[in-house]
């Protein structure tokens, strides 16, 4: 029992339940585990009792939680309380200021609930009461006489509690009490919802590296994303097009082609980059043409060997080329306006970027894994010393800090090209649940990250064993000491040219399974995060942004997580093939029925497929379960999966025909999967997504997970049923891409081509 308090302090679980009425002991050793990389020794008996001992002290003693969040204008809905210390309990007494406290007024005029806000009496009797969010341990009283002092972002200085008159920012907040504590903590004013997105509508899902026009090198880039962006809003009323992560890969070669496993997700990938479209470009000097060309020749040969010789797509190649032209072009001399703007982008992004750049130069030459660079080099104050005084690593640096602005512009200029062609959402830009270990923001935000620990998934009924991605987790007390400014800097960063933020694994924002270092996934435990702080930061930055947020809330969701996603605003995703009615569910895991267009959730993305899954076709056809047979991640008899497949498959083709959308009957590919589009465009979701490869045929996923090297994850090209790489251009002239979003923008109202014409 004391290694569980213990453990409970610190939102460290020591049993979960995977399933109602199952739970499960968490292993002694793994708590153990956890709690040390949170810098908690509980190792011995000796050591156990003088932890508790602190904590428990710490807990009595301490006047602020590390973070007080006020929300403003809360919603006039409250939900019904699951437990009993949760902090939008109507039963608890209200806030100073609020209906029925009979104290100064210090809430906003809306009168919101107050739930996990903070107020505090500037000399007055009674106790001022601060209550933290539901991941919180304890409820805290301030004493009598206790002064309050808020810190704004702007740097102006609030004394007493006029809440009312603070704005909306991380402020910090600073406690007196009479006895001559001191504390200090975040004070996060934010929105009550995130922004919705203006109106329904429908757009696209694309994993952009995948998608080659006949201007590509090699793989997708941000030209052909704004290309994208522009004929599917013009021609067939697409209000978005969302893409995989863009986030910066680690260096060197080969590469991690998954795009979930990044370097940095503050500051994207160079690869992506259309060459040609850079200013400087065209400003070569004449004596490297010559160069210049070769570059240009190497281009072409990528695309054509992705295109028309079947490679897969080879990004290290694609990287090697653009960094040489990259290069080329970094011996043009900005123009006075350009060198202005590049200058605002450095003062902008300041310590982040060039801590990135630091990285991205020590990697070049010492290699990615910087724990076995030289000592000097592995804290990032003395590398950025070292780098300063080496002339070579510092012009590197500013290599890839320009290389970071580059990306940033062609980044604004797809969002502008959507915005501008009529797209009420733009582009929806995905942000991944963690980063490489070996990676840049690994290395620039040590102190943040939990060592020892990665992130992944407990045994469910589709993975017995559990997973571990790989990823290092955040530490949520550093997090919280830190001011959420690493989580504040990211998304700030990922908004900048978002119409919408699709969050993976959303529910890592209440808690995350850590698995400890030498470990089985099953072996590890959740650690539970100050949910109320993170969704406040999030409302605020998309506040700031004016951009929707989708949450992936597939998998295992604890009870009243979606529930508290939609209070904020947050958009769910809802995929076809799991929308049934579980809780009519037969005997022996057997589903119940496949759910009708009126039982779906509205604030939700709702698509038939994802990238993790089998595409449309492939479903139809029943290939995804010979490939998973023919690559041994499927037990049993293959025959009768099969059939358990085709029978599942027939029953939501049954639904649609008696629905009537699916007028044409059973039989042809290409209208059964118009037919769940319209299924899904009959749903009350508020978004609705089409893969890309559903609108040409492709059956081949663009990742299956459990595999390696045993399948081509992330390197696949978009291709028609046969396999064949299709070019946006030839996307762009497919008739059966064509009829499916045109039907899909009748439905949606969308504006679309004149009748009759034909894509371009």
């Amino acid at each position: 029992m004391t290694l569980a308090r213990l453990a409970a302090l610190h939102g460290v679980a020591t049993e979960y339940a995977p399933s109602e009425g199952v739970t499960v002991t968490v292993p002694e050793a793994t708590v153990v585990a956890v709690l040390r990389a949170l810098d908690v020794d509980a190792s011995t008996p000796r050591a156990l009792a003088a932890a508790l001992g602190a904590a428990e002290r710490a807990a009595r003693d301490r006047l602020l939680p590390p973070a007080v969040v006020r929300w403003r204008a809360e919603p006039k809905e409250r939900r019904e309380p699951t437990d009993p210390r949760d902090p939008r309990d109507p039963k608890k007494p209200p806030w100073p200021g609020e209906p029925g406290d009979g104290g100064h007024g210090d809430d906003e005029s809306d009168g919101g609930d107050g739930g996990g806000g903070g107020g505090g009496h500037g000399g007055d009797a009674g106790d001022a009461r601060i209550t933290p969010g539901p991941s919180g341990p304890y409820a805290l009283r301030l004493p009598s006489g206790t002064r309050i002092t808020v810190t704004t972002e702007d740097g102006r200085t609030v004394t007493g509690r006029n809440w009312r008159g603070l704005p909306l920012g991380v402020h910090r907040l600073t406690a007196q009490a009479p006895d001559g504590r001191t504390a200090t903590a975040a004070l996060i004013v934010a929105p009550a919802r995130v922004p919705a997105p203006p109106g329904r509508s429908y757009g696209l899902l694309v994993q952009l590296y995948s998608l080659l026009s006949a201007r590509s090198w090699g793989m997708g880039d941000l030209g052909d994303l704004s290309e994208l962006a522009d004929w599917a809003a013009r021609t067939h009323g697409a209000g978005f097009v969302q893409v995989n992560p863009l986030h910066a890969a680690v260096p060197g070669a080969p590469a991690d082609p998954s795009p979930y496993r990044p370097s940095s997700r503050r500051f994207p990938d160079p690869v992506h980059l259309r060459i040609e479209d850079v200013p400087e470009f065209g400003y070569v000097a004449p004596a490297r043409q010559g160069e210049l060309e070769r570059i240009l020749a190497d281009a072409a040969e990528l695309r054509e060997r992705v295109l028309g010789k079947g490679a897969l797509i080879d990004r290290d190649a694609v990287w090697d080329v653009k960094r040489r032209a990259l290069e080329l072009i970094h011996t043009v001399e900005l123009g006075p306006g350009r060198r202005a703007a590049y200058h605002d982008f450095l003062a902008e992004h300041g310590r982040a970027l060039e801590d990135h750049a630091t990285y991205q130069a020590l990697a070049e030459r010492h290699g990615p894994h910087w724990r076995r660079w030289p000592d000097g080099l592995r804290d990032p104050r003395r590398a950025e010393a070292a780098v300063r005084a080496d002339a070579a690593l510092a012009e590197r640096a500013d290599f890839h800090c320009r290389l970071a602005w580059l990306t940033d512009q062609q980044l604004a200029a797809a969002a502008a090209t959507a915005r501008d062609a009529g797209m009420p959402v733009g582009i929806v830009h995905d942000l991944a649940v963690g980063v490489h270990p070996d990676g840049s923001d690994a290395w620039a935000q040590q102190h943040v990250f939990a060592a020892g620990m990665s992130v992944g998934a407990p045994p469910d009924a589709f993975n017995a064993r559990g997973q571990d991605w790989g990823l290092p987790p955040w530490r949520p007390d550093a997090l919280a000491a830190e001011g959420y400014a690493p989580y504040r800097g990211l998304l700030r960063a990922l908004l900048r040219h978002a119409g919408a933020l699709r969050i993976d694994h959303v529910m890592g924002l209440f808690r995350l399974w850590w698995v400890p270092e030498g470990g089985t996934p099953d072996q590890g435990t959740y650690v539970r995060y100050d949910a109320e702080a993170m969704l406040a930061v999030l409302a605020l930055e998309a506040h700031r942004a004016g951009a929707a947020v989708v949450g992936e809330d597939l998998g295992t969701v604890e009870p009243g997580v979606r529930e508290e996603l939609a209070r904020r605003g947050v958009l769910g995703t809802s995929v076809l093939w799991f929308e049934r009615d579980w809780a009519g569910a037969g005997a022996g895991g057997i589903a119940g029925r496949p759910l009708r267009p009126e039982e779906w959730r509205a604030d939700c993305v709702a698509t038939v497929t994802t990238h993790d899954l089998p595409p449309t076709a492939a479903r139809l056809t029943g290939s995804h379960v010979a490939l998973r047979h023919r690559l041994g991640l499927a037990g049993g008899d293959v025959a009768r999966e099969r059939v358990r497949d085709a029978a599942e498959t027939a029953e939501w083709l049954g639904l649609l025909t008696r629905l009537g959308y699916l007028p044409e009957g059973p039989g042809d590919e290409a209208a059964e999967i118009r037919a769940f589009h319209r299924f899904l465009a009959a749903t009350p979701a508020r978004l609705v997504g089409v893969w890309l490869p559903d609108a040409v045929g492709d059956r081949r996923p663009q990742n299956l997970p459990g595999t390696w090297d045993a399948y081509p994850n992330w390197r696949l090209p978009l291709a028609d049923p046969e396999g064949q790489p299709l070019t946006l251009e030839e996307l762009a002239s497919s008739l059966r891409a064509h009829d499916l979003l045109r039907g899909l923008a009748e439905r949606f109202g969308a504006h679309t081509a004149p009748p009759g014409a034909r894509p371009v």
